[in-house]
Order: structure tokens, then sequence, then C-alpha cells
């Protein structure tokens, strides 16, 4: 129908024409009470932000050098923050000549990995960064 008899009809029964598809041949519009069609989009946004989760990252520090039961500590640390949903970011920093050692690194973060539960995804596999080794995890879905 032409867009002034559409205009007079909208005007008639006190809403709003709305265009919905311009690109259409014709473009399409509908008859609608605007403000309450915006209010109810804001209110599933609202409501859909209300179920999401942020996902934190915490961070588990180690050394080249921990013993076995400050590791355990730290893998219960970090078991307990995969539960919670968060993410884990396990770093070694090497000192000193410990750079020259970086495999016993590798060693350490593969043993972390065995006393975590099967409840975790390495994200990201332990590398090297600068004088530090970082290994990302996260929690299985």
């Amino acid at each position: 129908m032409p867009t002034r008899r559409a205009l007079e009809l909208a005007d008639q029964k006190m809403l709003d024409l709305v265009l919905i598809a311009p690109t259409g041949n014709p473009p399409v519009c509908k008859i609608m009470d605007y403000g309450k069609y915006k209010f109810e989009v804001a209110k599933r946004e609202k409501e859909a932000r209300k179920n999401q989760r942020v996902i934190d990252v915490k961070e588990v520090r180690l050394s080249a050098s921990i013993e076995e039961h400050d590791m355990g500590v730290k893998a219960r640390h970090a078991d307990k923050f995969l539960r919670s949903g968060d993410k884990v970011k396990v770093s070694i920093r090497f000192r000193g000549r410990e750079m020259a050692h970086r495999e016993i690194g590798f060693q350490v973060m593969e043993k972390f990995n065995q006393m975590l539960t099967s409840e975790m995804v390495v994200e990201r596999k332990p590398r090297i960064e600068g004088r530090s080794m970082i290994m990302v995890l996260a929690p299985k879905e």
C-alpha cells in the first residue's frame, strides 16, 4: 500500500509505522507500538546478561625448584578455581641460571597437570615468554 495510506492507518490506531526491511522491493513496514517494542527488547537483553557468567583468569605461580607438597597445595588451589568455572594461568619464573635448565620447568608443568583432576583442558601448552614459562588451563564444558 502507499506510504501515505500506511501512515494514516498508523495514526488512526495511535501506533507507529516501523520500517522492517528497507532493502526489500517494495520496502516492508509494520504498524506497532515502537516504545513497547524497545522496552521488551531491552528487557530480553537484560535477562540474557543476567544469565551470563564472566570468566576470570586466576594465576598460580610455581618455581622450577618447587617441592612436592607445595605443588600439591598449588594444584588444590588451581582445581578449586577450575571447579568454580575460572581459567587458570600457571606460570614459572626462571631466575639466574635456571634459564639454562628449562626442561626442569617443562617437567614441573607436566607434574602439575597430572596432579589436577580430569576436569580441565590445557588451553595453551607450556611455552617460554622471556624469563617465564606460561600455560593456560580451562575448565571442561
